[in-house]
């Protein structure tokens, strides 16, 4: 399952960084529409990766599924995002995740 974003009214990585942004972020993947949730952008191994949770069922996809997507840039400049199709490496991107997560929730704590 390959997605790209389609918004050319704004870089995706202005939306995903954007913390004030809480609207839900399309994608297309040719025709077909796919609205998710941002989780987190994480960058892992020099590179961008941003977890998004869909807001309707995906065919494929648990209902408490989030996906990883790796953030790439085309020939013009313009980021856009697809699917981290090595488990391998979407889990450990999630693992970082999940890591940040908790160090931020126990600081919280203190």
């Amino acid at each position: 399952m390959k997605k790209k974003s389609n918004n050319t009214s704004n870089d995706i990585l202005s939306i995903l960084f954007d913390e004030n942004n809480t609207d839900p972020l399309v994608l297309y993947n040719d025709d077909v529409k796919y609205t998710f949730h941002q989780i987190a952008v994480i960058p892992y191994n020099s590179e961008i990766y941003s977890i998004l949770k869909p807001v309707e069922m995906i065919e494929g996809i648990a209902d408490d599924e989030a996906i990883v997507f790796k953030v790439l840039e085309d020939e013009n400049g313009d980021s856009y995002l697809i699917v981290e199709e090595d488990e391998n490496k979407a889990k450990l991107v999630f693992d970082e995740y999940l890591k940040l997560y908790n160090e931020k929730h126990n600081n919280e704590e203190d």
